[in-house]
């Protein structure tokens, strides 16, 4: 049996990270995609020295760089069986005062983003008759949240992308799930204060904040053949916080 491959978006930090680290111990080849180089991408390539990868520099809310990106990764590998789209930012601020740019940089990345990274890996997939998409959304897409319109908006999106692509795409056994976090422990919200971590817990039934891994594992679950009659799903990774 053939050694799978999987192309990671945003895979040098946080969930992205993790993510990375969970399909490297189940034995994929790795496909690792970053937007800028930065101390993070430094200490994960000493993580996977042992593993067979590639890294591969692209901005996903640029149409011709992820198409490069792609046939670059097909190139190298001669396949791509897994597709996690990870990458994303936030650029939070109430409605009223939200810039245009603040608006049109998120949806560039987490929206469009995810669309071009499907539109330029699903020719390859439908060569192979199968592949696995995870679309990495958020509990912000299903229920919303106060300062973060935009945000919100892309991960919604991010849903919709994926219930009409797994409709479209199963005919030739290609999955397509999103998984929507809920809040974990990263980074980005290491920068929240106390008082805002405190109210957010009040809301998670199993009263925890998650973890990356919590949501890797999810990853590996759905990139496996274990998930191969779960598509169009969208499954929440949040201690019960959106019911």
């Amino acid at each position: 049996m053939s050694i799978k491959v999987a192309l990671i978006t945003g895979a040098s930090r946080g969930i992205g990270r993790e993510i990375t680290l969970a399909l490297a111990k189940e034995g994929y080849s790795l496909a690792i995609n970053y937007f800028e180089k930065n101390d993070d991408l430094e200490s994960l390539k000493q993580e996977l020295k042992d593993i067979d990868y590639k890294l591969y520099q692209a901005d996903v809310s640029k149409y011709d760089q992820v198409k490069e990106m792609i046939q670059s990764v097909h190139s190298d590998f001669s396949r791509i069986d897994v597709l996690v789209n990870n990458a994303g930012i936030t650029r939070d601020n109430l409605l009223m005062r939200m810039s245009e740019e603040e608006f049109d940089s998120v949806i560039n990345v987490n929206l469009k983003g995810t669309f071009n990274c499907m539109k330029h890996i699903t020719r390859l997939m439908l060569r192979q008759k199968s592949g696995s998409i995870i679309n990495i959304s958020s509990i912000t897409g299903v229920s919303g949240n106060a300062g973060q319109t935009n945000y919100a908006a892309s991960k919604a999106g991010v849903i919709g992308l994926t219930k009409s692509a797994a409709k479209e795409l199963a005919s030739r056994n290609i999955r397509v799930n999103a998984i929507a976090p809920g809040f974990i422990e990263t980074a980005m919200t290491e920068k929240l204060n106390d008082k805002v971590k405190e109210a957010m817990l009040d809301h998670i039934p199993l009263k925890r904040y998650g973890t990356a891994k919590d949501v890797a594992d999810l990853v590996t679950f759905l990139a496996s053949d274990k998930s191969n009659y779960i598509t169009g799903q969208v499954i929440h990774v949040d201690g019960g916080m959106v019911m």
